[in-house]
């Protein structure tokens, strides 16, 4: 009972964070990048990928030093992916992060849930989640820096590919070659399209599956 209360606790402090990152901090962003001239749509491309970064990437980093089991932080991502889909479903976008032509936030809420659950089903250690939702949070959001600052729109470019391995490598070799395969491999997918997958569902989806694969090779 106490190592749950005290979850429960990190949880609702995750909570609080998130929430303020999203409704608060990237609002007050926005307003002064809007306010010095950048037009809407780079604007709103930078707060996507820093909530990747300050609230996704940061939170999944705290999770095996927090929690013994995935319950409560795929509960908590299960949440912020229904909180994210209602402006959407109400139309009352939150317009400083959010886009009326995808709802690849919401994708990124539940595939986060989704990976951190499997790697201590499968593999009893968060990190082998831990490490493909890093790569989608950290590594997506260098890709998506460097593409904004060259072409002011959302596209593809190797540039960006390369800004997310060197990204995602570091990170991968925790977990050592697995970690490292899983990073390359993450960081070439995510240059396709991929018709009606985003790439926060197929930049983690691919990684855990290149863990995954290597766990049966005995790596």
């Amino acid at each position: 009972m106490p190592n749950l209360l005290t979850e429960v606790i990190y949880t609702v402090i995750l909570f609080v964070w998130v929430i303020a990152v999203v409704q608060f901090i990237t609002r007050k962003l926005y307003d002064y990048m809007v306010s010095r001239g950048m037009p809407h749509n780079k604007a709103v491309y930078y707060n996507r990928k820093l909530i990747h970064i300050a609230a996704g990437g940061f939170v999944a980093l705290l999770v095996p030093f927090l929690y013994e089991t995935p319950l409560l932080p795929s509960i908590l991502a299960m949440i912020l992916a229904l909180f994210t889909y209602l402006p959407h479903r109400q139309g009352k976008l939150l317009y400083w992060f959010q886009v009326e032509d995808n709802m690849y936030e919401v994708n990124f809420c539940i595939m986060w849930g989704i990976v951190i659950a499997l790697s201590w089903i499968i593999f009893h250690n968060l990190w082998y989640g831990v490490i493909p939702v890093s790569f989608m949070a950290f590594g997506d959001a260098a890709t998506g820096v460097v593409r904004n600052i060259l072409y002011g729109k959302r596209t593809k470019s190797w540039y960006g590919n390369l800004a997310m391995l060197a990204t995602t490598l570091p990170i991968g070799l925790l977990i050592g070659l697995p970690g490292v395969i899983a990073a390359i491999i993450a960081s070439i997918i995510e240059h396709f399209e991929f018709k009606g997958i985003d790439d926060n569902v197929m930049v983690p989806l691919s990684s855990f599956l290149v863990i995954l694969g290597f766990s049966y090779l005995s790596f």
